[in-house]
């Protein structure tokens, strides 16, 4: 039999449950369909640090950060470059979303529980003028808890409305086909997939066991993006970024493979910006797996030397934290794929995280004991001394002849020079004798401890790379990490989708990944961070409203 409901929303990850509560919360039938199981409700996000892009909060406030609208604005702009007929709706939930970011969102958020840490982090500082990338000030909040810490309060929502009969999940049913009639969505229709009970983030079973069809007045598609396809990333790959890498690790399971995708475009829907990603260029191999080619990406602090696989230290602003994109650019345009940090002991204790829940065990354990650790160990973090300790991509050793050797073997190559390397050290070694400097980076450094955040926990104590009391040295193979495309679905603010002739298909709505965000790719060409989550939560809540509301 073909079950009916008020609306179907297409995937179980932040925006889909965002959106699912909404339109639970305004007395409407939603049922949630995702080709996983119960185990990995909550998608992406529950992998997530749990970063939040805020404008002008208590947490920027207490900490002396003058933040305002206007110079988030100022900053979304610069970084996005919108240049395309196509970005009318992505700069429009762009304005929109920097207006929620420095208005609701929040107190929305803090009244569902929600809790921040205190120190808000300075992501993608950017280095170019004042109207170019990056983040004029630290916006980057963690949610204490981290990525679990916000799936919960939406998690909670739809498991109270799965009890009062409003929400249905069917986990396991992976959608083929949009049913259309005379332009309008009216349902969907797929394959049942065998129960798996494999742990969150593994690959799970694709053996059919049954079909489905369920019809609604409205249809959310938020299935995510494709940064587990790798075929599908090197298909979408733009020139400007130049060829597309010969060996990248995924930071995000293999159940992230851009299907849904499409289907939606076949059914008539109008992607756009297919071509706007955002990878990471800081990956490293994890040393204890959970998916296919699994990596973790380094969250760096701004004192690491950074050099391409040449042995060519990157140029200026190109430093840790400054400009992912144009790291990658610059990285690919060497003709390799990968790149090298070479930094000492004391850099790693102060300035190294790593990206993921899993990685950070304090912040998603909600122990202020343990997070207090993080400034008075004697070593790392616990998981960033595991991956120096297991990790294939990292090297430890007490001189810097006996580094380039190692890197030289790790890469299978001698393209690194032990003169060339230590020559580069030394000369900026020598720029630590005064606090006023010409290297761009060590200026950087020194901005950075200006902010009293980085100053605590993020940016070590300015020191000589070669100076044996901060050793040993260490070395860390950094690889391309898949992680998000930035482009998607077209949509107005109430995230209906457009089709391919420009007007709106009927009951069809998209919002997280799938709509970019928002409107079909609301970051543009960059990305200024903590503004995945975020975009999920504001595409999915706009798109949840707008379907209960049209399911009359």
């Amino acid at each position: 039999m073909t079950e009916v409901t008020d609306v179907i929303v297409v995937g179980g990850g932040l925006a889909g449950l965002v959106a699912a509560t909404e339109i639970a919360d305004a007395g409407k039938r939603v049922i949630v369909v995702d080709q996983e199981g119960e185990q990995s409700l909550g998608g992406q996000a529950f992998w997530s640090f749990g970063g939040l892009f805020l404008v002008d909060s208590p947490e920027q406030r207490r900490l002396g950060i003058k933040d305002s609208y206007d110079l988030a604005l100022q900053d979304w702009m610069g970084t996005a470059g919108f240049d395309r007929d196509d970005d009318h709706w992505p700069k429009r939930w762009a304005e929109a979303y920097v207006a929620f970011a420095a208005g609701e969102k929040r107190d929305w958020l803090r009244a569902m529980g929600h809790r921040i840490f205190p120190v808000v982090g300075w992501a993608e500082r950017g280095g170019y003028d004042a109207m170019g990338h990056g983040n004029s000030v630290p916006r980057f909040h963690v949610t204490w808890g981290t990525g679990p810490g916000i799936v919960e309060p939406f998690e909670r929502r739809a498991r109270e409305a799965q009890k009062n009969g409003r929400l249905t999940f069917r986990f396991r049913h992976r959608v083929d086909t949009l049913m259309m009639t005379n332009g309008a969505v009216q349902g969907i229709s797929g394959s049942v997939l065998e129960p798996e009970s494999v742990e969150r983030g593994k690959s799970s079973s694709r053996k059919v066991i049954g079909d489905f069809t369920l019809r609604a007045q409205a249809v959310i598609v938020a299935s995510g993006g494709i940064g587990g396809n790798h075929d599908m990333v090197r298909q979408n790959w733009p020139k400007r970024l130049g060829e597309p890498p010969k060996f990248m690790i995924s930071g995000v399971p293999e159940h992230v493979d851009g299907r849904m995708i499409g289907i939606t475009e076949a059914a008539g829907a109008r992607l756009i910006n297919r071509d706007r990603m955002w990878h990471y260029v800081e990956g490293i191999r994890n040393w204890n797996p959970i998916w296919p080619r699994h990596g973790i990406r380094i969250l760096p602090g701004p004192s690491s030397m950074w050099f391409d696989a040449t042995g060519k230290r990157l140029p200026a602003p190109l430093f840790p934290g400054s400009d992912t994109l144009g790291q990658l650019h610059y990285i690919m345009s060497t003709g390799y794929d990968y790149s090298w940090f070479i930094l000492t002991q004391s850099i790693i204790k102060k300035e190294f995280a790593l990206s993921g829940s899993e990685q950070n065990p304090d912040l998603t354990g909600k122990s202020w004991r343990m997070t207090i650790k993080r400034a008075t160990n004697k070593g790392a973090p616990a998981p960033v001394e595991a991956f120096k300790k297991n990790g294939a991509d990292f090297i430890v050793r007490d001189n810097l002849a006996d580094l380039v050797s190692a890197m030289n073997a790790l890469a299978g190559s001698d393209l690194l020079k032990h003169d060339h390397i230590k020559a580069q050290i030394e000369a900026r070694d020598r720029e630590m004798s005064n606090p006023y400097v010409k290297d761009a980076q060590v200026m950087n450094l020194h901005n950075a401890r200006r902010y009293i955040g980085d100053k605590l926990i993020r940016t070590a104590r300015p020191h000589k790379i070669l100076d044996p009391a901060h050793g040993p040295l260490i070395a860390v193979k950094l690889n391309i990490l898949t992680r998000k495309t930035l482009g998607g679905f077209e949509t107005d603010l109430d995230s209906r989708v457009f089709g391919t002739g420009g007007e709106i298909i009927r009951g069809l709505y998209a919002a997280g990944e799938a709509a970019g965000f928002g409107g079909g790719g609301m970051h543009g060409y960059r990305s200024l961070e903590g503004t995945f989550l975020g975009g999920c939560l504001f595409s999915g809540r706009n798109a949840g409203r707008a379907a209960a509301k049209a399911a009359g």
